[in-house]
């Protein structure tokens, strides 16, 4: 795991400019928390590559970049290349030969065998960059889910990439400065989705995409996709429990290499129980599993990852935390978190990660399985919205809704009103904008509210355009498995693992996620629909394969998240910080949103008359993030050295 940045010149027989070497560690160095061993550099005629270091495989040997034989070809990588032994073990037999034991060395001797189309032979979780001298050839590429983060731009006739948007701050060719469509995705998904990314004129390469720079021209194309298709002939429910189960150990036995400690991230929910069960079964030595508690009892799981790790007999290490102390974390995210980011769970996920750190370097966690196997509330919530839609319209908006609405408000996780209100709310709409409101937090109705009519002007009001040409390249027409769909490429991409990758890389912690192996992936999306969600239960194919490695209550308890009380903080704990950053003076002053629209919510929020908790801390992120990288851009330096 490591941080990686640079640069190319559209002209690639430029020579470096002046103080180019110092320009690239100054960069490398807003991203030591990536990778706090080394710095690699590498600095010649068209190209610049820099990378920091957190040593995983190969510690002695495996320094960055890493070059073919004759030195015409470099590489550095983000991630970890998890079949680099089998590949080698291949390359070795074609005559290359190699000088480390490391993973990120197989990437320029698969280049010359396969070209562009190495992408393919890659299991793993990357981002790297690979320079062709002899071509004068730009290649970088980002993993098939998008574990990894890759951000790019063309500035003064360079094209810059990194792996954090601070790090090509860094650059004198780049100011930060809004990209207003951007904020429209933002305000609706509580995450900007690739391409775009907050600051005007840098991208994020998608996942699964390359992107090269030759002769000048600079293409980006998409190398991989998950297809939905159903696999004929279908399994037999015992046979595709059988062939899951044996992916998934195989998974997680490919993550399992490491030459540092390492341990399993564990919830007590059904993803991260599987993991940790898998883990016990290929491990010779006894696993470390972690987690963390709070007091307030609605957010708290640790029982229930107590009772896996004792049924399994693992080592298991757990921080008891308040969630009120979790809030003074808030006022920090915007100095470390630099593009806007509004789900809340960032916060548990970091404290996690840093607790862990203490005790391990690498960590196993469970992402992936909702989206894969259709974990989430929406997915059975749209086959009730679909028998609401027949409730006659009058009787929706005469009764239904108003009495929704005079629920006693509750603060406690996921309360029944907020949910029914979030429900009623999103069922008024087409379904791909319906699963957006269920899951983000500005309707494009309040986003006309909130919004300047500037704003307005400057962006376009189709916010869900890249959504439902997600969902329309489905192969199956079925509702869930469209959603499923939308929800890898965007939630599970720009939500759950951006959050992981920022959260963890905080605290120079590797999270690996074996649900994302590309055959247990593809496998899960080559079964019907039924094998996920089978009468409104979710996960079903999943928890048929491991019923019998976990305790019972695992595979029978609902899904509950990772949640913090927000709606209690913004009225006591966050209260001031929120009052001073969203601020009628302030919000008019920067002319995005509308001052007598946020003051309202805070108001309702501050007496309880609606939870308007979404939707505040989705404006207190954004101008946490603005605060710091917009308005006072200098304080970057100050909490890079900091840390």
């Amino acid at each position: 795991m490591c941080g990686i940045t640079g640069w190319a010149n559209l002209d690639s027989h430029a020579p470096p400019p002046d103080g180019a070497r110092d320009l690239l560690h100054a960069m490398c160095e807003r991203m030591v928390h990536r990778g706090p061993d080394s710095e690699g550099l590498f600095v010649t005629t068209g190209t610049a590559l820099g990378m920091r270091r957190l040593a995983i495989i190969d510690l002695v040997t495996g320094e960055q970049p890493a070059h073919n034989e004759d030195r015409s070809i470099s590489v550095i990588l983000n991630g970890e290349i998890y079949n680099y032994r089998e590949l080698r073990t291949v390359l070795e037999k074609r005559g290359h030969s190699f000088r480390s034991a490391s993973d990120t060395e197989v990437l320029p001797h698969l280049y010359e065998e396969y070209g562009d189309a190495m992408v393919g032979e890659l299991n793993g979780m990357f981002a790297f960059a690979l320079w062709d001298s002899r071509r004068r050839r730009l290649l970088i590429a980002r993993d098939r889910f998008g574990e990894k983060p890759l951000y790019w731009g063309v500035f003064d006739k360079t094209l810059l990439f990194a792996s954090e948007p601070k790090v090509l701050l860094a650059h004198p060719a780049i100011r930060p400065a809004l990209n207003l469509q951007a904020l429209r995705q933002y305000l609706s998904f509580d995450y900007v989705p690739a391409p775009l990314s907050i600051y005007e004129g840098i991208n994020k390469l998608p996942a699964a995409h390359k992107l090269t720079l030759e002769g000048g021209r600079v293409n980006v194309e998409r190398y991989w996709r998950l297809s939905y298709e159903t696999k004929q002939p279908v399994p037999s429910e015992q046979e595709a429990a059988d062939q899951l189960r044996e992916l998934m150990a195989d998974a997680v036995r490919m993550r399992l290499v490491s030459d540092v400690p390492l341990g399993v991230l564990l919830s007590g929910g059904v993803d991260s129980s599987t993991i940790a069960a898998l883990a016990v079964r290929a491990s010779s030595e006894a696993v470390k599993t972690f987690s963390i508690s709070f007091a307030e009892a609605s957010f708290d799981e640790s029982a229930y990852a107590r009772g896996v790790a004792k049924f399994l007999g693992t080592d298991h290490h757990e921080e008891r935390l308040s969630a009120n102390l979790a809030a003074n974390l808030v006022s920090e995210i915007g100095s470390w978190m630099d593009e806007p980011f509004s789900d809340p769970s960032l916060v548990p996920t970091y404290l996690l990660s840093r607790f862990t750190r203490k005790h391990v370097t690498v960590a196993l966690g469970g992402d992936g399985g909702d989206e894969l196997f259709a974990g989430y509330q929406m997915y059975a919530g749209h086959r009730w919205a679909e028998v609401y839609k027949h409730v006659p319209a009058s009787l929706r908006r005469g009764f239904v809704e108003p009495l929704v609405r005079w629920l006693p408000v509750k603060t406690k996780n996921l309360s029944f009103d907020y949910k029914a209100l979030r429900f009623v709310t999103g069922a008024n709409y087409e379904t791909v904008a319906r699963h957006h409101i269920w899951f983000g937090s500005f309707t494009p109705h309040q986003q006309q509210q909130l919004l300047t009519p500037a704003a307005l002007d400057a962006s376009d009001g189709d916010i869900y355009a890249d959504a439902r040409a997600i969902a329309a390249e489905c192969e199956d027409d079925d509702l869930v498995t469209r959603m499923q769909s939308v929800d890898t490429r965007l939630y599970l991409a720009e939500d759950i693992l951006t959050k992981v990758d920022r959260a963890s890389m905080a605290v120079s912690l590797e999270v690996r996620a074996p649900f994302l192996d590309p055959r247990v992936a593809e496998y899960a999306a080559s079964l019907p629909c039924n094998y996920k969600l089978r009468r409104l239960k979710t996960k079903y194919i999943l928890k048929k394969a491991v019923r019998d490695m976990l305790p019972g209550f695992v595979t029978r308890r609902g899904k509950k998240g990772f949640g913090v009380p927000v709606a209690e903080w913004l009225k006591f704990n966050l209260r001031p910080l929120a009052r001073d950053l969203l601020s009628p003076e302030r919000v008019r002053r920067a002319g995005v949103f509308n001052p007598e629209y946020v003051a309202r919510l805070q108001d309702e929020h501050e007496r309880g008359v609606a939870n308007h908790r979404k939707l505040l801390w989705t404006l207190l992120m954004f101008e946490l993030w603005h605060e710091s990288f917009v308005e006072t851009p200098k304080r970057i330096e100050t909490s890079v050295e900091s840390r």
